[in-house]
């Protein structure tokens, strides 16, 4: 079966579906011994490479579709290599079997919480790209007080320095006086946006955590520093959720799924409000006891 060239080498993991498309139009990317366009169909028996590298039918059309979840902790950088020498993201995580981690969007080094990682540059795509419209929900202490008409200007919409702006959903979750809590949702992943949301109100942001991104919500186990594997019926869900067909089946073995990669000083959860315990989604019951990752129908 042909499938678009873009298509086969970010399911690949080569790198994002974006990413690919730039080097496909750089002319970095050829098929059978030709320059390859954006669309161009592909199938098993074609030979591909990359900056004039072969790149291994094995590893095009049998690539294991690997999808990880991680705790991000305060002062860790998602980039692979940086200049400063800061602790990277990549330097908690295991190897995956074949590929390389792409990374769902990033957080800022001040913020923590879920990040999902893929060898699937075409999940990653899916996951990230404005018109899927995926919804990201942040935990948030707020240091200052906050009323009524600040929550509908920030429901409504804000100019900041690179456009409006706005939350699609803000709700108060404890807290009382000048350190409340608060979740808030956005569909876009422009730089420190939800900071900067609730720096054009006069009042500042003292804790950010991503708690929920799409279909994905962070597993209640899952540690600061830590990170899980989706598998077997809930990574199934997850494709089926963001329309794609997961190709290939592939689990790690249970002590390298639990294992914990240097584990980092813990932090306190905060105490919010309590929020409505999802199970997987199309009434499942949550695998691995309440604590494992759970996943549902995203929001529009």
């Amino acid at each position: 079966m042909a499938e678009r060239i873009q298509k086969v080498l970010a399911r690949a993991g080569y790198g994002s579906r974006r990413q690919i498309e730039v080097w496909i139009k750089e002319g970095k990317v050829t098929r059978n011994g030709e320059t390859a366009s954006l669309g161009d169909q592909v199938s098993i028996g074609d030979t591909m490479k990359l900056d004039g590298k072969p790149l291994a039918a094995k590893r095009l059309w049998q690539q294991p579709q690997q999808v990880l979840l991680y705790n991000k902790p305060v002062g860790e950088v998602c980039t692979r290599k940086d200049p400063e020498g800061r602790r990277t993201i990549y330097q908690s995580l295991p190897a995956p079997e074949q590929g390389r981690w792409v990374s769902v969007g990033r957080l800022d080094i001040n913020t923590s919480g879920l990040i999902i990682l893929t060898t699937d540059g075409e999940l990653a795509n899916t996951l990230m790209h404005p018109s899927n419209e995926m919804d990201r929900e942040y935990a948030v202490r707020i240091l200052g007080e906050v009323t009524g008409d600040m929550l509908q200007n920030l429901r409504d919409g804000v100019e900041l320095e690179d456009g409006k702006a706005s939350f699609t959903d803000v709700q108060r979750a404890g807290g009382e006086g000048a350190n409340s809590w608060f979740h808030v949702v956005i569909q876009e992943g422009r730089n420190r946006e939800v900071r900067r949301l609730w720096e054009s109100q006069g009042v500042q942001v003292s804790r950010l955590m991503r708690v929920r991104y799409g279909p994905v919500i962070i597993p209640s186990k899952l540690k600061m520093g830590q990170w899980m594997m989706i598998e077997g019926y809930e990574l199934e869900t997850l494709y089926d959720d963001v329309g794609l067909k997961s190709h290939v089946e592939h689990q790690l073995g249970r002590a390298q799924r639990e294992k914990k990669l240097r584990p980092l000083k813990q932090q306190t959860a905060p105490k919010t409000k309590s929020r409505k315990k999802e199970a997987v989604a199309k009434g499942g019951k949550a695998k691995r006891g309440g604590g494992g990752p759970r996943v549902r129908g995203r929001n529009r």
